[in-house]
C-alpha cells in the first residue's frame, strides 16, 4: 500500500512535554515531505498556532484545527468553517457560568475567556506568542457573558477545563440534552470541546480527504488523546503515541514510543522508509 497523506495531533504527540520539537521530528517530518506525502495537522487548537507550527516545519498543506471546526491553509481563505452561532454562544457560556471552570471561546482570530483563580485540579497550559503576522489575541475577562453584550462571537469552538471531573460530566449531559446543535468533545479528564454539530478531527480530515481524492486506506494517522480515537480507528493505519492512554493504544494498529522519546519520528522513518516518492510513482505510471 502506498501512504499518500500523513495526519499528526500536536499537543502530546509532534511536541515533547515541554513543548519544544524535537530536532529528529523536524527531520523525520522532512523526509516524509520528500517522499511527496501531504502532512495534515489535526488539531484541538486554534488555527493560528497551529498554523505557525506548521510554518516552522515547513508544512504546507490544510491544517484540521479548532477540533475540525476550522479547516484551511491561510487565515482568510479557509475550506471549511463551522461556528457555533452567537445566541447558542451566549446561551452556553451562562450555563458554563454556573460552574466552577476556566472557559474560552476559540475564534480563528481570537479568544476570550473568564478570569479565575485556579486550584490544583485546573492546571492548564498558556502559551505566549509573540508579535508576527499570525499573532493572535487572548483576551480575559470578569464575566465572559457581559463581554457579549456588547461584543457576539460566533466561535468554532468552546474550550472548558472544570475544576471537578463530576461537573463534566454534568455540563455534557446538560448540553447534550438542551443542545442539537452543537457536540461535546471530551478532550481530558476535566477538558471539554464545544463544536459545532458533526464537526471533529475526524470529520475534518475526512473532508480534506474528498478535496484530494484521497482514501483512507492511504492515510497514516497519529495520536495521543481520547479526541484522536475516531480518527486512529478510521485511518488505513492508526499509530498511537506510547503515552497515549490505555484505550488509544489498544485501539490503534501499532504504537510507537512515547513524544519524549521522539514517538513521531520513530514512526516516519519506519512507515515511510521503503516507500518510493509519490512523483515518481505517478510519472513511471505505478500510481493513479
Amino acid at each position: 500500500m502506498i501512504y499518500k497523506m500523513l495526519v499528526m495531533n500536536i499537543d502530546d504527540t509532534l511536541i515533547t512535554t515541554n513543548g519544544r520539537i524535537h530536532k529528529l521530528t523536524r527531520e523525520a517530518v522532512e523526509f516524509a515531505l520528500r517522499k511527496d506525502v501531504i502532512i495534515t495537522l489535526a488539531t484541538s487548537r486554534n488555527f493560528p498556532a497551529a498554523k505557525r507550527l506548521a510554518k516552522t516545519l515547513k508544512i504546507d498543506s490544510h491544517i484540521v484545527a479548532h477540533q475540525g471546526g476550522f479547516i484551511a491553509n491561510a487565515l482568510n481563505k479557509p475550506i471549511y468553517v463551522k461556528r457555533i452561532s452567537d445566541q447558542i454562544t451566549n446561551e452556553l457560556v451562562s450555563l458554563l457560568e454556573s460552574f466552577s471552570c476556566q472557559m474560552k471561546l476559540v475564534h480563528e482570530k481570537k479568544s476570550i475567556g473568564n478570569k479565575i483563580k485556579q486550584s490544583e485540579n485546573m492546571i492548564a497550559r498558556v502559551e505566549f506568542q509573540s508579535a508576527n503576522r499570525f499573532s493572535y489575541s487572548e483576551q480575559y475577562v470578569d464575566s465572559v457573558s457581559e463581554s457579549l453584550l456588547d461584543r457576539p462571537i460566533s466561535p468554532p469552538k468552546i474550550e472548558v477545563v472544570f475544576e471537578q471531573k463530576s461537573d463534566l460530566d454534568v455540563a455534557k449531559s446538560t448540553i447534550k440534552q438542551m443542545y442539537d446543535e452543537v457536540d461535546c468533545i471530551v478532550a481530558d479528564e476535566r477538558k471539554l470541546d464545544i463544536v459545532g454539530s458533526g464537526v471533529s478531527k475526524l470529520a475534518g480530515v475526512q473532508y480534506v480527504c474528498d478535496q484530494l481524492h484521497i482514501n483512507r486506506e492511504e492515510v497514516v494517522a497519529i495520536g495521543s488523546g481520547v479526541d484522536d480515537l475516531p480518527l486512529i480507528e478510521w485511518a488505513g493505519v492508526g499509530v498511537a503515541m506510547g503515552n497515549a492512554p490505555e484505550e488509544i493504544r489498544l485501539a490503534a494498529d501499532w504504537i510507537t514510543r512515547s513524544n519524549d522519546d521522539q514517538g513521531v519520528s520513530y514512526m516516519i522513518k519506519e512507515q515511510f522508509r521503503k516507500q518510493y516518492r509519490i512523483e515518481f510513482l505517478r510519472r513511471n505510471n505505478m500510481l493513479k
